[in-house]
């Protein structure tokens, strides 16, 4: 997890003026779909050096008598790890009438649809809206742009979109938030006034921390407060809500671009970054290179932190990157946009055919589970982990989708398949990218970064946790996370690829350290996400308790292994590729 591993080695243009299409944004694309285009490509994973002769020289096993093997593996035990948790979800189950209750009338061939997961149904109930929504505000930009060509000079920049995204935002959140908008400008006023009153003073960094920390306390503590607490007189405004009262909900994320503006200008009161070249930036340089003084203003500070697209959910953009991004736009086609768009359609209807034939969210909620063996009761918390990636998936793809066709090249927040991480760091670059980008670029690097990994990652997963939810729940799977790191760092310690990589036992002992790091992962996040600290116990005591428990344990940790291999090809053939991610 050290600051160099976060390194994003993209070219930079040197022609000044002429902006060219960025990594993320080309049509690189080739004629012939390749297998390493299933993942989704971002800035920061092409490579413009020479690969390492031990990467590069790698030949492919994609054929060999071992990888057939696992092929064969492969195609027996999906099936499988389908078919059990419909099964669970059939109404001749006996379990079936504890859960069916909590189903509701779905739309694919006549089954119910298991939508019991509030914060997924509140985002998939409301997509037509925000579609229109969306629509309406690309119809008022589109006329804005038009009267704004007629009337001003030719210019190289979207600057003047700036006034007019804080009006949409403004108009965006009242109905959003109804009169709670006052309570969030307040709370955005007092931060602005923080970093303009403090400018390079140490004192704003920890004003600016105790601030917004305090602020994530109370909007939990008060659920998000009431005028009429606060003045009787003031009750009748308690009245407007809006589509969404919650305000304070959604606020964390609003919270982390507050911090991204006052450490930015702080950084740059300082004299801290790169200087400006005039050359088009880079994904890494948007984030480095300051802007005058005087673009640190009020109306910029306000449409980045109410910016529509990313307001609900993100994905997250420093302050220095989305400006820059209205200094000199970014050129994305229409395929991107539309290549994006089939990428989130296929995510949705994945969703959906999950819902309506594994009903393992109602299934956990209602634990009903009894009687089930514990190979059933490890597919419904597989596959709830399945539904936990799906649902911060869809809606990151939504936002992100809505922030390209406004013209904003926001992070794609996941990577890689949930299924698809052995490594405990790599899950942690791939799982929430903004975010984690974020916290590499506020926290983990002004603490200390790779001086002191251990304590660090401590540090960062507490605060994840807390910022999440603040419940012993999620503390304890931010704890956890943080144990669970140690194996994966000693090994690396004890067995660098730099010493041992070429040795034909390598792979196969990472494969084994891989088994040993998903299983972690797996139950950090049945703790944190799914079953809690009670559920899990319940798991565990079924896994190592009984026969059938360790049968299904000693079967699991070699299917896992099949599993590991064929994710260290798949990551082989990307480096073949030209691809290099560090997840």
């Amino acid at each position: 997890m050290s600051a160099e591993e976060y390194e994003l080695p993209i070219t930079t243009s040197t022609t000044p003026k002429r902006p060219r299409k960025p990594s993320l944004t080309e049509d690189i694309l080739p004629k012939q779909m390749r297998l390493v285009d299933l993942t989704v490509t971002i800035p920061s994973s092409s490579r413009t050096t020479s690969l390492p002769n031990e990467e590069a020289k790698n030949p492919s096993r994609w054929r060999t008598a071992e990888f057939q093997f696992y092929y064969i593996v492969a195609a027996i035990v999906i099936p499988i790890m389908i078919w059990i948790p419909v099964t669970l979800s059939s109404p001749s189950h006996p379990n079936y009438p504890f859960y069916k209750g909590r189903l509701s009338q779905g739309w694919i061939l006549g089954r119910p649809i298991d939508n019991s997961d509030a914060q997924y149904r509140s985002f998939r109930n409301n997509i037509p809206i925000l579609t229109v929504v969306a629509t309406i505000l690309f119809l008022a930009k589109w006329i804005w742009t038009r009267a704004h060509a007629v009337t001003a000079r030719i210019v190289q920049d979207n600057l003047h979109l700036l006034p007019f995204n804080l009006f949409c935002s403004l108009l965006f959140l009242s109905g959003l938030h109804g009169t709670s908008i006052i309570k969030i400008l307040g709370i955005l006023t007092i931060n602005f006034t923080i970093a303009k009153v403090c400018k390079a003073s140490r004192l704003g960094p920890i004003l600016t921390w105790v601030f917004n920390g305090m602020v994530l306390f109370m909007n939990d503590r008060y659920n998000g407060y009431r005028f009429g607490d606060v003045l009787p007189s003031l009750e009748i405004l308690d009245a407007f809500e809006g589509f969404h009262p919650r305000w304070h909900i959604s606020f964390n994320i609003t919270m982390l671009r507050l911090v991204s503006f006052n450490m930015d200008y702080y950084w740059r009161c300082r004299g801290v970054g790169s200087t400006e070249t005039g050359s088009h930036l880079n994904e890494r340089q948007r984030l480095n290179v300051p802007h005058p003084d005087d673009m640190y203003n009020s109306i910029n500070y306000l449409a980045y932190a109410l910016y529509s697209p990313l307001y609900i959910a993100g994905p997250i953009m420093t302050f220095n990157d989305f400006l820059w991004q209205f200094r000199q736009p970014q050129q994305i086609t229409r395929s991107t946009i539309l290549r994006y768009l089939v990428r989130f359609l296929a995510s949705l209807l994945t969703m959906e055919f999950i819902l309506h034939f594994m009903y393992v969210v109602a299934i956990k909620d209602r634990k009903a589970w009894m009687g089930d063996t514990p190979t059933e009761i490890s597919m419904i918390g597989f596959w709830n982990l399945v539904i936990v990636w799906l649902k911060l998936l869809i809606p990151w793809r939504f936002f992100r989708l809505w922030a390209l066709a406004d013209g904003i090249d926001a992070p794609e927040n996941m990577v890689r398949c949930v299924a698809n991480n052995y490594s405990t760091f790599g899950f942690w670059r791939s799982w929430h990218r903004s975010y984690n980008l974020w916290i590499i670029r506020y926290i983990y690097i002004p603490l200390g970064g790779v001086r002191n990994v251990f304590v660090n990652s401590v540090l960062v997963f507490t605060f994840v946790a807390l910022w999440h939810d603040l419940t012993f729940k999620l503390l304890a799977w931010g704890w956890l996370v943080s144990l669970f790191i140690l194996p994966e760092m000693l090994a690396r310690f004890l067995l660098p690829a730099s010493r041992y990589g070429a040795k034909p036992w390598y792979r196969h002992a990472c494969a084994v350290g891989a088994v040993l790091n998903i299983l972690l992962m797996m139950i950090a996040n049945l703790v944190g996400f799914v079953i809690g600290t009670d559920g899990i116990q319940f798991f565990v005591d079924q896994l190592f308790g009984t026969i059938s428990g360790l049968k299904f344990l000693v079967g699991a940790v070699c299917c896992l292994f099949v599993g590991a291999q064929l994710m260290f090809e798949y990551r082989e053939e990307e480096m073949r590729n030209g691809i290099y991610r560090r997840c």
